[in-house]
């Protein structure tokens, strides 16, 4: 059975197409052609004008729903983010743990690996946030808690997550040669973050050893013209590099700054977390941030679509280009190459929003995901 999307306008690659038509089968597009050459005999879909977009990747997000997997990992709580992100149009993401015990650590493993078998597929692994940072730019990690990596240590965390690990953000300047060559082995993307590395120490690291960067400025020395540190050496290098858009954790100037530095390698992410009020991170609620009992700024309440929305809006991106910072350009960096495009050979997993930036409905693996069973549009 064929289904065609139609009445719609295609973000993807950095364009906006009108009056072509998506045609979905088995779980993959298999073509974009003119409304009026769409097969007889396929199921059509009108989607009245909105937009239909790939389906966003968040590489870095704490909780969703109402679960905060980040420092009380669980198999419930897997399954209540998958739900939750699915609704809203976020059909792929890590799981991210921050900072925290051994024990929380090998949580998150073990509801990993459980979860995996019932996947709905959007959960894509673990990203673990620490506990490998430096201690001068912790931000809201816990300073007991963090350390320097061991290869031993590394190995068996490895081993026991059985793949499942995806991603690491540490600190390289405090980290032996020999863990970085062993995580680079296993195909985890290492990521700088909470780092004071110098501008020297940080040339020497980004894209050769090292290929990403954690949330842009957050947990960084900023740039000051006798000791530049680190983020003059990300502009000059340019590996893929996440930023938090939310106009809290990084002024919306700066966003555009980055922007001009970085070009296709800047993308979303949403850091987000939900309220808890146990555990090593207790996050509350304030507006639109979230904050540790003492006021620290913690997690952000983005979502991958206001990510999106407030590039176009408050940061001056073209909405196709901020569609690709939050689909395209994550899925380039995790090595997803049939996601992040609305073209022929793609994944059929897509959001569908209208000009106010509200999700209409998700498409996943070529079938539509309602909310609530609410209509389609």
């Amino acid at each position: 059975m064929l289904t065609a999307l139609y009445n719609t306008q295609i973000v993807s690659a950095g364009a906006v197409c009108r009056g072509k038509a998506v045609i979905i089968s088995g779980g993959h597009i298999i073509e974009i052609v003119a409304e009026s050459d769409i097969p007889a005999g396929a199921q059509k879909i009108d989607l009245k004008g909105a937009f239909v977009a790939p389906g966003f990747i968040d590489l870095q997000i704490y909780g969703a729903g109402k679960s905060l997997f980040g420092s009380l990992p669980s198999v419930a709580a897997l399954q209540d983010m998958e739900n939750a992100l699915l609704n809203e149009g976020c059909t792929g993401f890590f799981a991210t743990v921050a900072t925290n015990s051994n024990n929380v650590v090998f949580d998150a493993i073990e509801a990993a690996k459980q979860w995996r078998p019932h996947s709905n597929g959007n959960f894509l692994g673990l990203h673990l946030e620490g506990p490998y940072i430096n201690p001068k730019r912790k931000g809201a990690h816990p300073e007991e808690y963090i350390k320097k990596s061991t290869l031993t240590e590394i190995e068996e965390w490895v081993n026991r997550a059985e793949g499942e690990i995806k991603m690491i953000t540490l600190a390289p300047e405090l980290q032996d040669e020999e863990v970085i060559k062993y995580l680079n082995a296993q195909g985890i993307i290492l990521s700088s973050g909470h780092s004071n590395a110098t501008y020297r120490q940080a040339k020497r690291f980004l894209n050769k050893t090292i290929n990403a960067v954690t949330h842009l400025y957050n947990a960084m020395p900023p740039i000051h013209h006798r000791e530049p540190g680190i983020i003059p050496a990300i502009f000059e290098e340019r590996p893929y590099t996440s930023i938090v858009a939310d106009g809290i954790h990084v002024d919306y100037a700066m966003v555009r700054l980055a922007k001009r530095e970085l070009g296709n390698k800047l993308f979303f992410i949403t850091d987000a977390v939900t309220e808890a009020k146990t555990g090593t991170y207790q996050h509350i609620r304030q507006g639109n941030k979230y904050t540790m009992p003492d006021g620290t700024l913690s997690g952000s309440a983005l979502t991958m679509l206001k990510a999106v929305q407030n590039g176009v809006e408050h940061a001056g991106f073209e909405l196709a280009e901020a569609v690709n910072m939050a689909s395209l350009y994550p899925a380039q960096l995790a090595g997803l190459a049939t996601k992040g495009k609305v073209e022929a050979g793609y994944d059929a997993d897509l959001i569908i929003f209208d000009a106010g930036f509200n999700t209409a409905f998700t498409i996943y693996k070529g079938k539509v995901h309602q909310k609530n069973n609410q209509p389609l549009i």
